[in-house]
C-alpha cells in the first residue's frame, strides 16, 4: 500500500456547474443526464457542444486523465464532474443529481423515497434502454449492425411481441397504484427523475419501433404512460430543450431506426 496521507475530499457545492462528459454526436445514455439538469434548470457544460469534446472523453475511456488521489477511474461515459467529485454510471449519476437538484422525494417526509424513486429508473433502464439496444447489437457490441441482421430480426421481433408489452404493462400498473399518487407522475404525485428517465426511454422506443409503439397506443392499453410521456414533454423547461438545438437527434446510439426490425407484433 502507498504510505502517506490520503487525498483530501472536498464537498461540491450546488452552485458550482456540472460537467458531462459523453460521446457527441449521440444522445446515448447521456441524455437522461441531460434532461434532468435542463428540467431543474442546472448549469451544465457538455462535451457534446465544447471544443475537443471526443477527446476528453477518449482521454477517460483510454485511461490517460491523471490520478487524482480522490476518484477511481471511470470505465466508460457518461461521466460527471461536480468539483472535486468525478462518478460514472447513468443510475448512480441520476440518483446524485435528484437528491441535489429536488427530484426525489423529501428526505424528512419520505426518506425511503429515493430508493423507490431509483428502482423505477433502473426498471425503465433496463427494459426500455438496455434491451432495445440488444435489439440491433445481440450478438456483440463489437460487430456492426450488418454483420448480425438475421439474430437482430430474431431478437426484435421478440422484443416487441413479449418483452416491450411487459414493461410498459409493468409502468401502467405503477402508474395505477396508490403509490403513484395524484396527476402524471410514477411516484408519490410529484415529477422525479424516474418520470424523465421513461420519457426518454418511451420516446427513444417510439422513433426505434414506432409500428409497434404505435399498436400499442391504439390498442389503449397503456394509456397512462404515453400521458406520462406527453405531460414531460410540456413542461416548460423540457419543451424549451427539446425544441432547442441541445437535444441531439436519434442517429446510431440505444435508439436507431431500421426498416426491416419496424415490426408490428
Amino acid at each position: 500500500m502507498a504510505s502517506g496521507a490520503p487525498a483530501t475530499r472536498q464537498q461540491s457545492s450546488k452552485d458550482e456547474p456540472y460537467h458531462l462528459i459523453y460521446w457527441p454526436g449521440i444522445p446515448g445514455r447521456g441524455e437522461h443526464i441531460r434532461l434532468v439538469l435542463e428540467e431543474a434548470g442546472a448549469q451544465y457544460t457538455d462535451t457534446a457542444f465544447t471544443e475537443d469534446g471526443i477527446n476528453e472523453v477518449l482521454g477517460f475511456v483510454k485511461g490517460k486523465v491523471p490520478d487524482d488521489g480522490i476518484n477511481s477511474p471511470p470505465l466508460a461515459p457518461p461521466i460527471l464532474e461536480h468539483g472535486d467529485l468525478v462518478i460514472s454510471q447513468t443510475s448512480n449519476i441520476l440518483q446524485y443529481l435528484g437528491t441535489r437538484l429536488g427530484l426525489v422525494p423529501d428526505a424528512d417526509k419520505d426518506p425511503n423515497g429515493v430508493y423507490r424513486v431509483n428502482a423505477l429508473a433502473l426498471t425503465a433502464l433496463d427494459g426500455l434502454s438496455n434491451e432495445p439496444h440488444d435489439c440491433h447489437h445481440p450478438v456483440a457490441t463489437g460487430l456492426y449492425y450488418e454483420d448480425q441482421k438475421e439474430e437482430s430480426k430474431r431478437k426484435s421481433e421478440d422484443y416487441v411481441k413479449n418483452r416491450l408489452p411487459k414493461f410498459m404493462s409493468y409502468f401502467e400498473r405503477v402508474l395505477g397504484s396508490k403509490s403513484s399518487g395524484s396527476g402524471p407522475w410514477l411516484y408519490g404525485s410529484a415529477l422525479s427523475y424516474a418520470d424523465l428517465v421513461l420519457f426518454q426511454c418511451v420516446d427513444g422506443v417510439k422513433f426505434m419501433f414506432p409500428k409497434a409503439m404505435a399498436k400499442l397506443e391504439r390498442e389503449g392499453k397503456h394509456t397512462k404512460v404515453f400521458a406520462l410521456h406527453k405531460a414531460v414533454a410540456e413542461r416548460p423547461r423540457i419543451r424549451a430543450y427539446l425544441d432547442s438545438p441541445r437535444r441531439q437527434r436519434y442517429s446510431n446510439g440505444i435508439y436507431r431506426y431500421y426498416e426491416e426490425l419496424d415490426i408490428e407484433p
